[in-house]
């Protein structure tokens, strides 16, 4: 479970506002990359309870990943959100993007950070103090807090899209390469918000292509 170690030990030293930033969406054949971050109370006392129901966005349930939502728009500081569509991913690789969605993110926030805690991700270059966590929205309730924000946000793109481009699923695997995903894009061939650059889309786009040529 995380705690708030890392952001009292940043306070201690003076360090304020802290914002966790984490990111949805690296892994999917579509949709976009969404990044969030969130700046926690600057007074942590009395916050246990609505904390507790943060966690690393992977261990919850849908219902559970919304109610983390809501508290965290109620009870933070700060919170925004940052996106980055699959065209953009194609040009400049899904790493650069998820790192670019958690930074535009932070810059997205109402109040400048003094520091960011980011899910582990490998930086060159932030204009902010930073820490990059191995399994940070395990570790820090920052980082949880953004990872909900992140995934929710993403999996609701996902399902409006189901609208846009009927067929594919999207409302029920956001994207990721599941069986039925997989079939769906050799049935029909890629959508535009489908990521071109990523294999197994480039493969179903050729045997699409050979079997319309047929």
């Amino acid at each position: 479970m995380p705690d708030l170690s890392l952001e009292l030990a940043l306070l201690r030293r003076g360090v304020q506002p802290v914002a966790g930033a984490d990111e949805a969406g690296r892994g999917p054949l579509a949709g976009p990359v969404v990044a969030a971050a969130v700046v926690l109370p600057p007074d942590l006392s009395g916050c246990e309870g609505w904390l507790q129901l943060l966690d690393d966005s992977k261990r919850l349930t849908a219902s559970r990943r919304e109610q983390a939502f809501e508290v965290v728009q109620e009870h933070s500081l700060a919170w925004a959100v940052a996106i980055v569509e699959p065209a953009e991913i194609d040009c400049i690789g899904v790493g650069v993007a998820a790192l670019r969605a958690m930074l535009a993110a932070a810059d997205a926030l109402s109040v400048r950070p003094a520091h960011l805690l980011l899910d582990y991700i490998p930086v060159r270059h932030c204009d902010y103090p930073y820490d990059t966590l191995v399994k940070g929205d395990s570790r820090s309730y920052s980082i949880a807090a953004a990872s909900n924000v992140a995934k929710v946000t993403r999996d609701r793109i996902m399902r409006d899209y189901e609208e846009s481009y009927p067929g594919y699923g999207f409302a029920r695997h956001k994207g990721y390469a599941t069986a039925l995903h997989l079939e769906r894009l050799r049935e029909i061939g890629p959508c535009d918000i489908h990521r071109r650059s990523f294999a197994p889309v480039a493969q179903a786009r050729l045997e699409f292509d050979e079997h319309t040529d047929q």
